[in-house]
């Protein structure tokens, strides 16, 4: 990446963002305001997001308002604001410069030592357990990352460390564009059809992505793609697979965690493994033993101690958002998970049920997102809720996306009853309607996680208030 020219941030800027409250947008918000350029940011909508940054000192508008860029050296927006904003219009017709969020986040990461993991799924709770394992290393990494991690309750910081650690986003091909010293690549799996348009194309550019790194390169042996690419590159492997450089193995999922050993060989060795040690992990779920695993990898590479790293993870507390428990109400547990991609709904609803666990049953609740996604990939949910015992879908979270005609939820309730017809599955498209369902319906000893990346979020706080509220009710009756 040596020689290309990013915008420089060395010295205080005037910077612009519109659609600030957004989870790429705040993040490098933050990062921006921490290293002491003067902030402000335009939203739609009031949120906890845009007290926590005013908090910071940034100047937050709620609405579009074309005189807020004057005088800036810089205005940004995500892929989601149109061209039409009239905050850009006005940045253009004023000569401002307008960059994209991938050409602000580039000349970020052109200022340290950049780190980052890439993949279609993993790379948040990865990009955690890495910041997490180098700040206990006391070597206080910077990093931008895309949800909040439990305990700091944030998602980006500035700090003094030569390190930050960033996730390579490939859904507008942002990965291809940072200037980065090392990457974690988790998997490459089907998305981002409306970028990419075919699978071939994704694959390729992970390719590319990989070859432009010069520092340590940590690829997942486990998944076929990944695995592939690792042949035609010096990379340290990570997985369950014995081909792995790195491998976990004795894994023990049980009482909502997981415990595992790691074997590894020396980098560039074809020699037997030698166990490092043991890792305590206080989260459930397979693949977040794949995940802790490449994060140590990486963190080894670095220079960082396994027992230091080991030690680091067993009191990594998790990402919000990742099998996030919302509460427990006369008997039934909430969980909200930012699950929505079929792997992804597959190795949640896997690790809801370990060897401890005693359900009576496990209630799935799928928010569909995107509508130019559900328009080619909903025949990929077929099989994808195998582990509940009933799937509730609701209507499509459009996340800026136009409708498309005879493009709903119900294409994924047709695809999981033609794979399983025995299957309980609910179709209800409104959100009142699919509150007092679930309300209604579950009973002591469910399991209920919502999984979307939509607003779905706030559903099992909107289900236990209609409960509490019911029961009042019926207790001011009797």
């Amino acid at each position: 990446m040596s020689g290309i020219a990013y915008f420089d941030l060395s010295t205080p800027q005037r910077i612009h963002v519109i659609g600030i409250g957004g989870p790429g947008m705040n993040a490098i918000a933050q990062v921006l305001c921490e290293m002491g350029h003067q902030v402000s940011g335009s939203d739609i909508h009031e949120s906890e997001v845009l007290d926590r940054l005013r908090a910071l000192g940034v100047s937050i508008i709620v609405g579009h308002d074309a005189t807020v860029v004057q005088n800036c050296d810089v205005v940004t927006a995500s892929t989601a604001i149109p061209a039409t904003n009239i905050e850009l219009v006005s940045a253009a017709a004023q000569s401002i410069s307008v960059l994209s969020r991938a050409q602000l986040l580039s000349a970020i990461c052109a200022l340290k030592q950049s780190v980052a993991v890439a993949g279609t799924h993993g790379k948040t709770t990865t990009s955690a357990m890495l910041m997490h394992i180098l700040t206990t290393a006391g070597l206080q990494p910077s990093f931008v990352i895309g949800g909040d991690i439990h305990g700091l309750n944030l998602g980006a910081g500035w700090r003094n460390g030569k390190h930050l650690v960033v996730e390579a986003d490939e859904s507008d091909s942002t990965h291809l564009a940072l200037p980065l010293f090392g990457s974690i690549l988790t998997n490459v799996d089907v998305d981002h059809l409306d970028h990419f348009a075919t699978f071939d194309n994704i694959v390729e550019s992970f390719e590319q992505y990989v070859k432009k790194i010069d520092g340590p390169k940590v690829l997942c042996a486990d998944d076929a793609v990944t695995a592939k690419i690792a042949t035609s590159q010096a990379c340290r492997t990570y997985g369950r697979s014995t081909n792995a450089d790195v491998r976990a193995v004795n894994v023990v999922l049980a009482d909502g965690r997981s415990r595992f050993d790691v074997e590894a060989r020396q980098s560039g060795s074809t020699d037997k493994h030698i166990l490092a040690g043991s890792v305590e992990l206080p989260l459930r779920g397979e693949h977040n033993v794949l995940n802790a695993t490449a994060a140590l990898t990486m963190v080894m590479e670095l220079g960082v101690e396994f027992e230091v790293a080991a030690q680091a993870l067993s009191s990594f507390r998790g990402v919000a958002r990742r099998f996030d428990m919302r509460g427990v109400d006369n008997g039934v547990t909430f969980v909200d998970d930012y699950a929505h991609l079929p792997n992804e709904i597959i190795a949640v609803l896997r690790g809801a049920r370990d060897a401890t666990d005693i359900w009576s049953r496990v209630v799935a609740v799928f928010q569909p997102n995107r509508f130019n996604r559900m328009s080619v990939m909903s025949s990929a949910y077929a099989d994808a809720f195998g582990d509940a015992d009933v799937v509730v879908v609701t209507d499509i979270y459009s996340s800026g996306t136009t409708p498309i005609p005879g493009v709903t939820g119900k294409l994924v309730v047709d695809a999981i009853e033609k794979n399983h017809p025995e299957k309980r599955v609910e179709w209800i498209a409104q959100r009142e309607d699919l509150v007092s369902f679930l309300a209604s319906t579950l009973a002591t000893g469910d399991l209920c996680i919502s999984m979307g990346c939509g607003d779905i979020a706030q559903l099992p706080d909107e289900v236990i208030s209609l409960r509490q509220s019911e029961r009042a009710n019926k207790a001011r009756q009797r």
